[in-house]
């Protein structure tokens, strides 16, 4: 393809390799189209499959959506609807503006197609990103707002901090999700645990409800980490239920290294949390698990390991009623996004399709 022989060996180069540089390359580029204008109205009714779903009460343009961790500050919203995508979800967002975790602090692992990344939510804080997008073009598709605690804040005042980020940010996001799962905060996944995360859901469903002034409250959804046993998913669960939550996002990075090859060891024994193919079978493991335990009850956006058309419907097969892509797209380019609608219209769509173990072809969660 071509961006896997021209663009991409020039976006591995850039910054002497740098992985952290290429990416905020690619990020300035993409700003450009974002601003808007005639190409990128072109490049969106072009790339906009017809392939509607609705879950969790949005109706999302295709259920093929970007994943948090690309577009950390907001700076290229209006560019993934004009590469395909029906939806983005930006962030992780924190309170309190933070420069996260010392570079280097991504490493690519290109014989396994993966990332290993321990980023620590850098970002200029919620009030920088609402500031942002107040000033942004029109979306094009449903956004959704990855929010975190503060490196700084300790975990006994998590909280306020989460609901600080949800009370500035709450005019522009569609949804929510509550990332209690990147292992590069100190104590973060502590919050996975069913009392501290029940708090926390339920100050978010009350300060949501608060917000919608009578009207329905923007979605919450939880992201869950793939180191979990059964049991503490369970769990995990159980608290979802029991607060309302609209779904779950699943998963997470990791911090094991299964399926690593052995050309990549040595990139993979760096602290932090890997993504991309060798997470994929784990993940999907866990959508699987999910949907199970909750008999299809609790949407899931499945992510994790999206390499190929093929990954993405074995997702779907595996119960998710959305997915997303990451390091996907940094090793396959945009045209994976447009593979994987065409693959989801043919495999889901057609009224002689049978449904796989998930809500489908057309969840309305």
């Amino acid at each position: 393809m071509l961006y896997q022989k021209l663009a991409r060996p020039v976006l591995f180069r850039v910054g002497r390799g740098d992985a952290e540089t290429a990416h905020e390359t690619t990020l300035r580029w993409l700003s450009r189209l974002s601003a808007g204008g005639r190409a990128r109205d072109l490049l969106i009714k072009a790339n906009q499959a017809k392939a509607s779903v609705k879950v969790c009460g949005i109706r999302f343009p295709n259920p093929i959506g970007l994943a948090a961790g690309m577009d950390k500050h907001g700076q290229a919203i209006g560019a993934w609807p004009a590469l395909g995508f029906g939806f983005a979800e930006i962030g992780t967002v924190t309170a309190q503006a933070q420069p996260g975790n010392p570079k280097p602090r991504v490493y690519r692992m290109p014989a396994s197609q993966g990332l290993v990344n321990r980023m620590g939510f850098n970002n200029g804080g919620a009030q920088a990103l609402a500031e942002r997008l107040a000033a942004a073009p029109p979306v094009n598709c449903p956004l959704g707002i990855s929010i975190g605690k503060s490196k700084a804040t300790p975990l006994e005042a998590a909280v306020e901090d989460y609901l600080t980020s949800m009370r500035v940010l709450y005019p522009f996001a569609d949804y929510f999700a509550v990332n209690v799962s990147s292992p590069n905060t100190p104590g973060l996944r502590q919050l996975q645990d069913a009392e501290a995360l029940r708090a926390l859901l339920h100050a978010l469903k009350v300060e949501g409800a608060r917000f919608a002034a009578g009207r329905e409250p923007h979605p919450v959804l939880v992201k869950i980490a793939p180191d979990l046993t059964e049991s503490a998913i369970g769990q995990l669960l159980e608290v979802c239920l029991d607060t309302g939550v609209a779904g779950v996002i699943a998963t997470n990075t990791t911090i094991g290294r299964d399926g690593v090859d052995a050309a990549d060891e040595a990139v993979a024994a760096q602290p932090g949390g890997m993504s991309g193919r060798p997470l994929g079978p784990i993940s999907r493991e866990i959508v699987r698990f999910v949907h199970r335990e909750t008999g299809g009850r609790l949407p899931i956006i499945g992510s994790g390991g999206i390499m190929t058309p093929d990954d993405a419907e074995a997702m779907f097969e595996a119960g998710a009623s959305l997915v997303q892509i990451y390091t996907g797209l940094i090793y396959s380019g945009p045209s994976l996004v447009r593979r994987s609608v065409r693959r989801y219209r043919r495999r889901f769509r057609k009224p002689s399709a049978a449904p796989g173990r998930g809500p489908l072809p057309n969840p309305t969660s």
